[in-house]
């Protein structure tokens, strides 16, 4: 065989190797996520492709084959062609026993870079920057090489299968989607600057609905502000001029009797068309939504939708009130500033680059976003920073008690009550420790 033909031959088997290692990584690398919507669309390519993913081992058996043959033929063919061409190159320059070992060794790395560069290496690289794309265009190709390669594939196969069961290997992909899996897309579509930082955000909180439940984002039992049956009109008036709520609960003697709510709309009417206000009936009162306080948010938005309201009541498991939460809440949950009023009060406030003031009533998910800390310890034991303080400290806090975590300090600043209403976090700093007199004088020496 002469040097052209062993070159035409070497370079086939290279551009079919090179073929088959871009087709492989393109198929297994290719999307499920894009490849559903693109054949959902009507891309018959796509769909090929999803069935070749759910049924790969014919593929890659095929594929195997394709790539050791080549890899194998090439040795084979284009070691000797190029090692006649160095023993020639050599021989011009050289001289002695040593140069038939060293045109075996040239030969040798030449066949080898040149099939690691082309056909592997290379096509690899190219299939990584687009999976999708390139899946979608090798795929013809690809499954008639599969049915041509199908009678060996499938004794290799069988073999593989017959181990695999042999040393009880589970071949089953799970494919299932999780949080984490789709926080790492959004961390990377924000990296990337395909999502704002806002909008990342606004993401993050959406998922958070399933995790945080009622207490997070509820008016707390004492903040609630209500009418009884017997209230005075000048007491209804001084409440709504000094609390601008637009529902207000109506109870008949204390909290834990709710009848209803009104709305402040419906008051404000009244008193427009000189009524009294302080008449509360069926006519005014409006049947209140009761929910307990162990539904995540996410099952709460649920409650609003199916009952078509936006306000309820929130009860323990002992039938008393603990709080009430109503649409608005839930959404601020979501959107955070952008539909909280720049006049209500800030439960964390940035003194500087290491301190921070926060309400102890402040939920646990919105102090983890302000210090940036991933996780709480034993965060299903509590809500709020308050009840983080009192889970770690195994009492009921006084002023100046602290605890330290992830390097930080959280130390108890006000107390009213037995209620913890404000905490000072401050991030530790490490001190680096000094040397003894007799290191320093060791090393100046």
């Amino acid at each position: 065989m002469s040097f052209f033909q062993s070159m035409i031959i070497v370079i086939f088997l290279i551009v079919g190797g090179g073929y088959l290692a871009l087709a492989e990584i393109a198929l297994a690398g290719a999307r499920k996520v894009k490849l559903k919507i693109l054949a959902e669309a009507g891309d018959e390519r796509a769909k090929k492709v999803l069935d070749i993913q759910e049924q790969s081992a014919d593929f890659f058996a095929a594929s195997q084959i394709g790539l050791n043959a080549a890899a194998i033929l090439g040795g084979i063919v284009g070691e000797p062609a190029f090692r006649e061409l160095s023993l020639r190159i050599l021989n011009h320059f050289f001289e002695g026993a040593w140069i038939e070992n060293a045109a075996f060794g040239l030969s040798f790395l030449f066949v080898t870079l040149a099939f690691i560069l082309f056909a592997d290496f290379m096509p690899k690289r190219l299939a990584m920057i687009a999976p999708e794309k390139i899946a979608m265009s090798v795929i013809k190709p690809t499954l008639i090489y599969i049915k041509i390669c199908k009678p060996l594939a499938w004794i290799i196969n069988s073999i593989t299968n017959f181990l695999f069961r042999i040393f009880k290997v589970n071949t089953i992909r799970e494919d299932n989607i999780t949080f984490d899996d789709i926080a790492a897309v959004m961390e990377a579509g924000a990296q990337a600057g395909v999502l704002l930082k806002q909008e990342h955000h606004f993401i993050e909180n959406v998922f958070e609905l399933e995790e945080r439940t009622v207490p997070s984002s509820m008016t707390t039992r004492e903040n609630v502000i209500f009418f009884t049956l017997n209230e005075s009109e000048e007491s209804i008036r001084q409440k709504l001029a000094e609390y601008p709520f637009s529902k207000f609960l109506v109870c008949n003697e204390n909290i834990d009797q709710v009848i209803g709510y009104v709305d402040a709309k419906d008051i404000l009417v009244r008193i427009l068309n000189n009524q009294k206000i302080n008449q509360l009936n069926e006519s005014t009162i409006r049947t209140v939504l009761t929910i307990p306080d162990t539904l995540t948010l996410s099952e709460v938005l649920d409650r609003f939708r199916a009952s078509k309201e936006k306000f309820a009541v929130v009860i323990n498991e002992y039938a008393w009130v603990v709080g009430v939460i109503s649409l608005s809440d839930v959404m601020s949950t979501v959107m955070g500033d952008w539909v909280t009023p720049m006049d209500e009060e800030q439960q964390i406030i940035k003194r500087d680059n290491s301190s921070w003031l926060i309400e102890g009533s402040t939920p646990i998910e919105d102090m983890k976003h302000s210090l940036d800390i991933d996780e709480m310890p034993d965060e299903e034991n509590y809500e709020t920073v308050a009840g983080f303080m009192m889970y770690k400290l195994r009492k009921v806090p006084r002023p100046a008690d602290f605890v330290e975590f992830n390097g930080f300090k959280f130390e108890v600043v006000d107390v009213d009550h037995y209620k913890i209403d404000q905490l000072l976090v401050t991030r530790i700093m490490v001190d680096i420790p000094l040397l003894p007199k007799e290191t320093i004088e060791e090393k100046e020496n």
